[in-house]
């Protein structure tokens, strides 16, 4: 089962913000008009595509990108397969149209199969597959100059779903080699159900499916007369959306999908369709009749900041608690706190800790407690001032199991000191609140919000940053693997997939929080074992700062050196990248650039990657009209 825990050593609740770090725009970005044009206008067949369609068609990088090398390739408007090479010494791209795809043919009135836009991903330098997008795949070898040579020619056909129509149009997604002498594609397409209604019914419903291929193809590629072959399918699954990203775990000998749903295997039933339940059901209001009265979300059980050489952390109690029913003791890496009840208080609890386990040690001999109830509060405070045994080690929680499953509840330190006692208010207000029926929960102490987020956070829209995506692993011949429940092994919520081009992958950019956190997938040290993800750098405040962008097409990270979000743009009005720094624990400000990607001529951000060079990494934005090459970020 893998999971996404993070390593609490590796967050910064501290974090203030990002500077701005200058980039000069005219040393860096380039921009070169094209010949070959582009486009994102596509003939969607004769019926209204589903949201899910839409949505995939949004986030299509139409850039195709080789791995640690200077190529990249994409297909124009005119169906033509565009080479794009970066390997001259003035950053110069060179164009070469190195094929031309079969001119799609209007498909008949009554068919409402939608096509695909052309999709190409590269096996290596000089090795590149086509989809155009209608059902066929054209795989090119690809010569330091000149035409390229057409080395297979295949179509994928769904003869369960549609005998007599024409293939099934596909987008190619990943590429791999599994052995020496085979390669494997992963493929999605969209599945139109009963073969015998699929001429005549109309795509309308909202419940649309897709389908997940498994393509071989044998190394070297053998001999063709010209016609199309029928793609040799190893294993086929089924989904409720188009799969974010797909990858092989060479490995592990298994195939990863991660999309918005499960993808099942074909003779699973369908997951049915949510229905609401009575209590979920929202009542109609009458007039001056008030019904989004919300329960206040409870304060944390304590607050707690930190300096060099000590520990405080405050509890707050009934003023009417007796100091003897207080019991605390201190031990070098335990604390025991409680607390015995005089009086019931609705919606308090009482702390109760036995040896719990502290973030780090403590030096019994100078750590000690306080009981303050004085003034006319109905809370009061227990102080406990706890002397770090290691003088300017950093805690990043009181207790050792804090936010871990089955552990203490995750607390983030209190950022002002002069607040800690502000969780006696914050409580007194709850309970206020629950006895009146109204919201006045206010203060929300110990939520650790960076300066950067105070005052400015919406929890409706930050919480909306990123897709959730089901993980789910397929063996090698298409089974379960033993280790793999089958139904999705774990979610999240991706904010960034690795820059196509930067390297081989296997890392996400998770949101924590408001931050999001960078898991890369380990190796595998034996075939059958199970995946780990390990939580290897934070870009603080992530989810944050991109729910304040509105118009972003991409969001990519390289390795753990930067997020990139691309903004789409427009025919009139350029859109920015912004990219935000990795940095290491503890520091408050991270840096932040931002560079212009399109002039206003460009046209929309339609693909972005990562193109190696002898100067360095370059990263390649293809728009409608521009070829835009940023040099010297990395």
């Amino acid at each position: 089962m893998s999971s996404f825990t993070p390593n609490h050593a590796l967050l910064n609740p501290k974090f203030e913000g990002y500077k701005l770090e200058v980039i000069p725009q005219e040393d860096t970005v380039t921009r070169f008009g094209l010949e070959y044009r582009p486009t994102q206008v596509a003939n969607s067949g004769r019926s209204p595509l589903s949201f899910k369609e839409v949505q995939s068609r949004i986030t299509h990088n139409h850039l195709a990108m080789a791995n640690n090398s200077s190529r990249c390739l994409y297909i124009d408007s005119e169906h033509r397969v565009i080479l794009v090479d970066l390997t001259n010494d003035s950053h110069t791209p060179s164009f070469t149209v190195v094929h031309a795809l079969p001119t799609p043919i209007s498909a008949p009135a009554a068919v409402q199969i939608h096509r695909e836009y052309p999709s190409a991903v590269f096996l290596d330098a000089q090795t590149a597959f086509i989809a155009d997008g209608q059902g066929a795949l054209y795989i090119l070898g690809l010569p330091a100059e000149g035409v390229a040579t057409t080395l297979g020619c295949f179509e994928l056909s769904d003869h369960t779903q549609t005998p007599h129509l024409a293939p099934t149009p596909f987008r190619i997604h990943s590429l791999a080699k599994s052995s020496d002498n085979v390669a494997i594609a992963l493929l999605s397409s969209r599945f139109y159900g009963d073969p015998e209604a699929a001429p005549t019914q109309t795509v309308t419903s909202h419940a649309s499916e897709f389908d997940v291929w498994a393509a071989r193809f044998s190394l070297p590629f053998p001999s063709q007369n010209g016609d199309l072959a029928p793609i040799d399918i190893l294993w086929r699954r089924r989904g409720q959306d188009v799969p974010i990203s797909m990858d092989y775990d060479n490995s592990r000998k298994c195939y990863l999908l991660a999309g918005s749903s499960v993808y099942r295997e074909l003779n699973q039933p369908a997951p049915p369709s949510y229905e609401p339940s009575p209590d979920e059901m929202a009542p109609i209001p009458r007039l001056d009749e008030k019904l989004d009265v919300e329960t206040p979300a409870r304060p944390p059980s304590y607050s707690w900041t930190q300096t060099s050489d000590s520990v405080t952390v405050a509890f707050p109690l009934p003023a009417t608690t007796p100091t003897s029913s207080i019991k605390v003791t201190f031990s070098q890496k335990t604390l025991t706190v409680h607390v015995q009840s005089t009086s019931h208080v609705e919606g308090v609890s009482l702390p109760h800790y036995s040896a719990q386990q502290l973030w780090d040690g403590i030096q019994t001999s100078t750590s000690f407690w306080t009981w303050d109830r004085e003034g006319e509060h109905s809370f009061g405070l227990l102080t406990l001032h706890l002397d770090k045994q290691h003088e300017d080690a950093r805690w990043m929680h009181v207790f050792a199991s804090a936010g871990t499953p089955g552990g203490e509840e995750e607390v983030t330190e209190t950022l002002d000191p002069s607040e800690l006692n502000l969780i006696r208010e914050s409580l007194e207000k709850y309970t206020a609140a629950l006895q009146s029926g109204e919201d006045m929960s206010g203060l929300g102490l110990g939520r650790g919000v960076p300066a950067l987020a105070q005052g400015e956070m919406d929890e409706e829209v930050d919480s909306s940053v990123g897709r959730v995506a089901f993980l789910t692993w397929v063996g090698e011949d298409g089974g379960i693997p033993v280790w793999s429940s089958g139904a999705g092994d774990s979610a999240c919520n991706v904010l960034s997939i690795d820059l196509p081009g930067s390297g081989p992958g296997g890392s996400m950019v998770v949101k924590n929080g408001i931050d999001g956190a960078l898991f890369t997938l380990d190796e595998a040290q034996t075939t059958g074992s199970s995946p780990t993800w390990t939580h290897s750098a934070t870009f603080s405040a992530l989810a944050f700062v991109l729910a304040s962008k509105q118009d972003t097409r991409f969001t990519y990270h390289v390795s753990s050196k930067a997020v990139l979000a691309f903004e789409n743009g427009s025919r009139d009005r350029g859109g920015n990248v912004y990219i935000y720094r990795g940095g290491h624990p503890g520091q408050i400000w991270e840096k932040q650039s931002v560079l212009k990607v399109g002039d206003g001529s460009a046209g929309s951000l339609l693909g972005v990657g990562m193109s190696k060079t002898a100067q360095g990494h370059t990263i390649v934005c293809l728009c409608e009209n521009e070829l835009v090459v940023m040099h010297n970020i990395f």
